[in-house]
């Protein structure tokens, strides 16, 4: 694979996929709750309210807080942190207009999406599945989970914006390639967590 084609680790690209599909679902099926149950802020009044609703957008929470954010935090925080936002990031900051600039804008908008998406589902999990339903809509945990989604939004805009800027069209494909470099093979995977399991700072 010639190494100037932009690549991404395998692992990276599971987590990464897997992880976009489901916060995408949870923003969709959360919007769908919100709409139907709620639209004090406005709406487009798509569906009638649907218990089975807050079901779907529930069990796309757990799946993410249980299963796929731990995994992918850890994995941006063990492999991934020069995709997140940097000690220097001020003064990368104002070289403005230069590549620096633009890589570190990409960082903040990974990082925002990353709390974003952590803050969404702490403050699902602090919710009462019958305070829709019964009319219960000033609850802070209720509103922590409504801004979360907006940032959530903006945030997966920007970055689709920031990753096209920083990288084109190419770095965007590249996360759907399925080709592997031979020290990302999965039968690697095994031996490289439990190494890193047993020295976690290296």
């Amino acid at each position: 694979m010639p190494r100037s084609k932009p690549y991404q680790p395998l692992l990276l690209r599971l987590l990464h996929g897997v992880n976009a599909v489901l916060i995408i679902g949870a923003a969709i099926t959360g919007f769908l709750v919100y709409d139907s149950w709620d639209g004090r802020f406005g709406g487009l009044s798509l569906t009638k309210a649907n218990r089975s609703l807050i079901d779907i957008h529930g069990t796309f929470g757990f799946v993410i807080f249980f299963v796929v954010l731990p995994l992918f935090i850890i994995y941006c925080l063990k492999a991934g942190r020069n995709r997140l936002i940097q000690l220097n990031m001020l003064k990368q900051l104002t070289e403005v207009g230069k590549p620096i600039w633009w890589y570190t804008l990409q960082r903040i908008t990974n990082t925002v999406m990353l709390l974003a998406a952590l803050f969404s589902v702490i403050s699902g999990k602090f919710q009462d599945e019958n305070w829709l339903p019964q009319r219960e809509l000033n609850h802070t945990a209720y509103y922590i989970h409504l801004i979360a989604w907006i940032v959530i939004v903006l945030a997966l805009f920007t970055h689709l914006l920031m990753s096209t800027k920083v990288g084109g069209f190419p770095l965007l494909l590249s996360m759907f390639d399925t080709n592997y470099r031979p020290e990302h093979n999965p039968r690697l995977w095994r031996d490289k967590i439990l190494n890193w399991l047993r020295h976690p700072t290296l």
